[in-house]
């Protein structure tokens, strides 16, 4: 195992910096965000997320706690050994669904199911699940709950717009994201836009990007391939132009007869200087505190697109990051927003979409707020 830092620090509620207007701004972020589901359900009919409203995989799998974790490790879910079902959506970040050759940073939603342990208050009604929700990059694209604010209110004009234009300007953005990064460089603004690179989304590593309450301590989150089969697909090219489905075909493809398995990892906190919980933007140093797994998570083969999955959990499921345990309650300025956004979100789909949106093994819808 990888060695833990010898210093950490340690959880306690005066490592958030709540400020005065936050209600103010959760409710101007929420509000946006619903306006692109608004735009979404008026052009397609269905009701889609606000944000990664495309699916490219849907999956069941097993997360396995590894045994023998020290004590920092061996907290919350993680404290002791056992195997838990899990649910998987795989997705690309904007709000409307878009041909994929508008290449945008990717998402690995997971719902670890039938978890112990106190819930988050104000959470869901019959919930026994602790979603983590990751993207295929290390920092945010915004340092603040306000930044981000400004950068989406300009994202949700262009929302169903000009999808001709955003392909056109796909192929551009990759072509300066290629420059940039062959000098060691990348801007997370360009990939955004559609400047990602055309590669296979099963080549990637998640994470959560923002902290997380780790029991007594503070930890980001990653999943990183395992197995050859997924680390042979890390920078593989697809082709997307005359495929508007390329990533979800690739998945597809892929477990109609492979295993994948991921470690699930944490990078503990050592320094809220250094490792600040309220800059979303900040980068935790991997030589200061290295990602150390604490769980595997196994996807054996299966069918990643099928109409009972499209219900069940594309139409049937929300990942939020207040859906937990106390015990990983989510941590920063961004993470509290999202919470007032995320069950907007869900009710919205819930209430127009034939299939409303609940927790496995729920009887009823799951309640906003």
């Amino acid at each position: 195992m990888t060695q833990l830092p010898t210093t950490l620090e340690r959880y306690r509620p005066d490592v958030e910096t709540i400020e005065k207007d936050e209600p103010e701004t959760s409710r101007a972020l929420a509000e946006t965000l619903l306006s692109i589901a608004h735009t979404t359900w008026r052009n397609g009919g269905h009701a889609v997320r606000s944000v990664h409203a495309k699916s490219h995989g849907l999956l069941d799998g097993e997360l396995d706690i590894l045994p023998g974790l020290p004590e920092p490790l061996a907290q919350g879910i993680f404290s002791k050994p056992g195997r838990h079902k899990a649910v998987i959506r795989l997705s690309t970040s904007p709000g409307d669904i878009l041909h994929d050759s508008v290449s945008t940073p990717r998402g690995f939603s997971l719902k670890i199911l039938d978890i112990e342990g106190e819930r988050l208050p104000g959470g869901l009604e019959g919930s026994t699940s602790q979603d983590f929700l990751m993207v295929n990059g290390k920092v945010f694209n915004s340092p603040s709950a306000k930044a981000f604010l400004t950068n989406l209110k300009g994202l949700a004009l262009t929302t169903d717009r000009m999808e001709r234009t955003k392909e056109v300007a796909s192929k551009v953005f990759r072509v300066v994201e290629s420059a940039l990064e062959t000098f060691g460089a990348e801007s997370a603004t360009l990939k955004s836009l559609g400047g990602h690179p055309e590669t296979h989304i099963l080549g990637e590593s998640f994470f959560t990007q923002l902290p997380h309450r780790y029991g007594d301590y503070i930890a980001k989150f990653a999943l990183v391939p395992v197995t050859e089969n997924l680390k042979t697909l890390k920078d593989q090219p697809i082709d997307a132009d005359k495929d508007e489905n390329a990533l979800r075909n690739a998945v597809r493809s892929f477990f109609g007869g492979e295993t994948a398995t991921w470690d699930l990892r944490v990078q503990l906190c050592t320094d809220l200087e250094t490792m600040p919980v309220e800059d979303a933007s900040a980068l935790w140093d991997e030589d200061q505190s290295p990602f150390i797994p604490v769980a595997r998570l196994t996807v054996l083969p299966q069918d990643s697109w099928t109409e009972e999955k499209q219900k069940r959990i594309d139409d049937g499921l929300s990942f939020r990051p207040w859906n937990g345990i106390v015990a990983h309650q989510p941590l920063g300025s961004i993470m509290r927003m999202r919470r007032q956004a995320y069950d907007s979100s869900a009710a919205f789909r819930s209430e127009r979409n034939p299939v409303p949106v609940r927790e496995p093994g729920a009887r009823c819808p799951v309640a906003a707020g």
